[in-house]
């Protein structure tokens, strides 16, 4: 009699527990825009030779100097996802998104003259960066019960980015090294693309049902990730307004980002035979962070 008890009891358990985890198979497909905000910051790359600076300049004397520091961390984001429910608490995600970041001053240097330093002239330039890319955001979602319409949830998952680059602008008011006229105008931009990479993200978000089919959304959503720059092309050049871009040589348009400088590496700085500039010019790579906490709004409908 304890026996079948015992066995009675076991089944009564399981049956509890498969009611409380069993659910059909469902799709369900997300559409949302999210907005980070950059939660590290670490100095910024040179840039066309010109180090992460901010530098001030009065009367032909350096007056201020600070690091110019950031992350790409911080913009807006568009994404649709498709997700595949298992059951009431276990489910898989693919997320497909673009994002662009705010802009973010990456050097600059303001004199109230042009004068020459050290060998080289110091005159008013500012660089801006700015990232946009479309990546793939496969995750694992936990979910943790409904109650009176919300269901909170969990998830953790990696980023693939897919395309994207930085884009550098510079505008600058440089001598001419002739009398008449003294400056010009410069304006260019320079497109950096990345190698590939692998983020990661975790994820706590809630859904709320609107219907039967139809549930709002909100997720706060951390990320963390860095961009290694291959290479890096200039795709604008002008003067005064004017297209400037065919008198570049080929090492002043194209750069090639490597681990290391040497003697055989086509920069004048390591190499004896100094630049050869009918090719790419060799500089050192660096990283670029785009780390950042973010807030994403939608909606959802299932199947």
């Amino acid at each position: 009699m304890k026996k079948n008890l015992f066995v009675l009891g076991l089944m009564v358990c399981s049956m509890t527990m498969v009611a409380q985890t069993e659910k059909k198979e469902s799709w369900y497909f997300k559409l949302g825009g999210s907005y980070f905000l950059q939660t590290a910051a670490t100095e910024f790359p040179t840039v066309g030779g010109n180090a992460a600076l901010d530098k001030v300049y009065v009367g032909g004397k350096l007056v201020s100097e600070e690091s110019v520091t950031g992350s790409f961390g911080e913009g807006f984001r568009t994404g649709a996802t498709v997700g595949y429910r298992f059951n009431t608490r276990l489910g898989v995600e693919m997320g497909v998104n673009y994002y662009s970041s705010n802009d973010k001053t990456m050097a600059q240097t303001t004199t109230d003259v042009i004068f020459m330093s050290g060998g080289r002239p110091i005159y008013n330039f500012k660089s801006v960066g700015q990232i946009t890319a479309f990546d793939l955001a496969p995750a694992l979602v936990l979910f943790l019960g409904e109650q009176n319409g919300f269901e909170p949830y969990t998830k953790v998952g990696v980023l693939l980015p897919v395309h994207g680059d930085l884009e550098i602008t510079t505008d600058a008011i440089a001598p001419t090294g002739v009398a008449n006229p003294a400056t010009v105008a410069v304006h260019s931009v320079d497109k950096v693309k990345p190698n590939p990479t692998v983020g990661f993200m975790a994820t706590l978000g809630s859904s709320y049902k609107l219907g039967k089919h139809i549930s709002a959304f909100a997720e706060l959503e951390y990320r963390n990730f860095t961009v290694h720059g291959k290479s890096k092309e200039t795709t604008e050049f002008t003067m005064n307004g004017q297209n400037a871009l065919a008198g570049r040589s080929q090492a002043q348009i194209h750069t090639n980002y490597v681990d290391r400088l040497d003697v055989n590496s086509n920069n004048a700085a390591t190499n004896p035979n100094g630049l050869d500039s009918t090719k790419p010019m060799d500089e050192l790579s660096s990283y670029v962070g785009i780390s950042g906490l973010g807030l994403t709004l939608g909606l959802k409908y299932s199947l």
